[in-house]
């Protein structure tokens, strides 16, 4: 939450006006929790962030995930509220689909049987991590 609450309050300083940030990241339990935090950080490129779990992973057989994510809305000095979502999946054995970015080719959402690229933005767009804070945020919205 830290950054999250960091970036948010740096932009609201900056502009005088509410501001959303967020953080989030891949955790996956065969590996401790990384890349969590650091996801972004665990290669230069989607491709090389992606083939970094895999070559990690091995053959694992626990292949358990999650992305989660922490929204923070900065809208007065000293003033912030907290979103978070989860998504539960798990890493797929090999890269599939072509929609979406990061680990989206790997990750396959609690439920389904298809990696996040292969489901497409309709369906990640309804069930990820991000959806879910957001559908908080706008909840918290509807209610001022």
């Amino acid at each position: 939450m830290d950054n999250s609450l960091l970036k948010a309050q740096t932009f609201f300083k900056l502009t005088g006006q509410p501001c959303l940030a967020e953080d989030s990241g891949l955790f996956i339990d065969a590996l401790n929790g990384a890349p969590g935090l650091y996801s972004s950080r665990y290669g230069t490129t989607d491709q090389k962030r992606i083939e970094r779990v895999l070559k990690e992973l091995g053959r694992v057989k626990n292949r358990k995930a999650k992305f989660k994510v922490v929204f923070v809305y900065y809208y007065a000095p000293g003033k912030y509220k907290v979103f978070t979502g989860e998504c539960p999946g798990r890493i797929g054995l090999r890269p599939k689909g072509k929609s979406g970015f990061g680990y989206d080719p790997i990750f396959i959402p609690e439920g389904y049987k298809k990696t996040f690229a292969e489901l497409g933005p309709a369906i990640k767009n309804r069930i990820s991590h991000r959806a879910q804070a957001l559908k908080k945020f706008k909840e918290f919205l509807e209610n001022l």
